[in-house]
């Protein structure tokens, strides 16, 4: 045993050979030299969300105008990164592992985070599968069907995301505290990984989630510089994208690029977070940050837009990969018409990021990388990204980043009651071990719960009339809709009354409570074993 390291969860089958004595020891250092920092800035977090909540505005950081104005590039595309016109993303199962991995995707965020319920036996299996695939030792048969890897080169290029600073992980304690989940996630994998990526002529790459401004950007550049040095490994090597995910982030994407500079490998539009940490940050300030239905939010809204335009011209000014959101549509082999539409969908939405700047997009499910691909293979052609594409033609201010009040669109029963379905259907197969569920033919994750359940909280907390029944949103209509959605799911095959019994009452305590929980996989991983 490791000093001072503590395992709380079982050594299952094979666990040993991630959880090695060096491996632990590696965590525990990262964790002892930078658990306080975390600590630190998540009570930054909080002081800030007071500051919004008294009648404060989010805006462009005084503090660093000269990073803003200043002449600097991040580093050059690395090794299996030049290239990210489609990218895949999803949990790091076997099955998903080897799926991702032969989709003909460029890159496979490889998902420890929002699509990943973070089980014990996830988080550790996790570890196993990504350093299998690097061996070639991940082939398996399940149900008459083989799963096996295509050759090294037609692979795509792991990128994984660890947790975010928020998140600890219960199961291994480090002189007596929680570690923390991001430094483990990424710590096992860069211990166990990065040489061998580095062999296979790639590196360990990485994508940060959640972050809210440069200073945790900071904090994630110093762990890679002195997980390098631990390991004798050259500084630089890492790449890490960020997802701008968070309000805050938006108006630090310039400062966020610039303290990973040595490490960057672009920024991320993530759509569902976002909108969640607009209601989120500001949740006491009425109906001027009030968003229509999570439907009718599309990414033409004049604040999306402006968030999305500024993104591009960001990255390619610094020398960065833009990389769209995502598309989370999943085929039905039983309905054409709704593929057809569904399809239609996502070519525009496509072809409006290539149009962009954008370099590369999302989608969740394999059989959507072949039309990603074509739209964006239309813009770039032989050419690996459109980073010379510079976009100064655009010019966005932070009243463009804040003018949520110009989103078209209505609030409904309809959408109510939407936001409640999801919500328990997502709550319900987290509880069971799955974080990316399919929900309706879209592939779900902890995201489209939070957006979901943050609306419900807002429309209740805003008085809102429901545009098409005139009735007002109070805790007893959500009350009374949670219970009607609840009935017709328990009346569906597979219905599983426990799991539903803890998504219900996680779902009422996330979403009807005038206390506004600040993320609510904390509350529920606490349920977990």
């Amino acid at each position: 045993m490791t000093e001072g390291v503590e395992i709380k969860g079982p050594l299952l089958d094979r666990f040993d050979e991630i959880l090695t004595p060096e491996a632990l020891g590696f965590v525990a250092t990262l964790q002892r030299e930078f658990d306080l920092r975390r600590r630190e800035l998540l009570a930054a977090r909080q002081a800030r969300q007071e500051e919004l909540s008294a009648g404060g505005m989010l805006d462009f950081l005084p503090g660093t105008a000269h990073v803003r104005e200043s002449e600097w590039r991040v580093a050059p595309p690395a090794p299996g990164l030049e290239d990210r016109r489609v990218e895949i993303t999803g949990p790091v199962d076997r099955k998903m592992t080897i799926n991702a991995l032969n989709s003909g995707a460029k890159v496979w965020l490889a998902d420890f985070e929002d699509a990943n319920s973070p089980t014990w036996e996830n988080t550790v299996n996790g570890q196993l599968n990504l350093r299998d695939a690097l061996d070639r030792t991940i082939d398996f048969e399940s149900g008459g069907k083989t799963y096996a890897l295509r050759p090294d080169e037609e692979l795509a290029t792991i990128v994984v995301r660890p947790r975010g600073w928020h998140l600890p992980e219960k199961h291994i304690l480090v002189d007596g505290a929680r570690m923390s989940g991001s430094l483990l996630d990424f710590g096992l994998y860069f211990f166990h990984c990065a040489q061998r990526q580095i062999g296979k002529g790639r590196g360990p790459y990485f994508y940060l989630p959640k972050m809210e401004s440069h200073l945790e950007a900071r904090l994630w550049n110093d762990v890679f510089v002195r997980a390098q040095e631990l390991l004798g490994i050259p500084r630089g090597t890492i790449r890490a994208t960020v997802l701008i995910e968070t309000y805050p982030a938006a108006f630090e994407m310039e400062e966020i690029l610039y303290e990973l500079r040595e490490h960057s490998a672009g920024l991320n539009a993530g759509r569902w977070d976002y909108l969640f940490s607009v209601i989120k940050k500001f949740r006491t300030r009425g109906r001027e940050f009030l968003l229509p239905e999570r439907n009718a939010v599309t990414m033409t809204a004049p604040f999306m837009r402006a968030y999305t335009e500024l993104l591009v011209r960001t990255c390619h000014k610094r020398g960065a990969h833009a990389i769209g959101g995502m598309a989370a549509f999943i085929p039905s082999r039983r309905d054409p018409e709704v593929n057809k539409v569904a399809l239609e969908k996502v070519r525009a939405d496509k072809t409006r990021e290539s149009g962009d700047g954008f370099d590369g997009s999302w989608v969740a499910h394999p059989d959507l990388v072949p039309i990603c691909r074509e739209v964006f293979d239309g813009v770039l052609g032989d050419r690996p990204n459109q980073l010379d594409r510079r976009r100064e033609d655009v010019h966005v201010t932070a009243e463009d980043l804040l003018s949520v009040s110009k989103t078209p669109g209505e609030i409904t029963e309809t959408g109510l009651r939407g936001n409640v379905d999801v919500g328990l259907r997502y709550l319900a197969a987290w509880m069971g071990g799955n974080g990316a569920a399919a929900i309706h033919n879209l592939m779900e994750d902890a995201a489209t719960a939070e957006i979901s359940r943050s609306q419900v909280w807002q429309w209740i907390h805003n008085d809102i009339t429901l545009a098409d029944t005139g009735a007002v949103v109070t805790r007893e209509l959500a009350e009374r809709i949670i219970e009607e959605e609840l009935a017709g799911i328990a009346a569906e095959p597979g219905y599983d009354e426990k799991l539903y019994a803890q998504a219900t009452a996680l779902f009422k305590e996330v979403a009807l409570d005038d206390d506004f929980a600040e993320f609510l996989t904390l509350p529920a991983y606490e349920r977990m074993p």
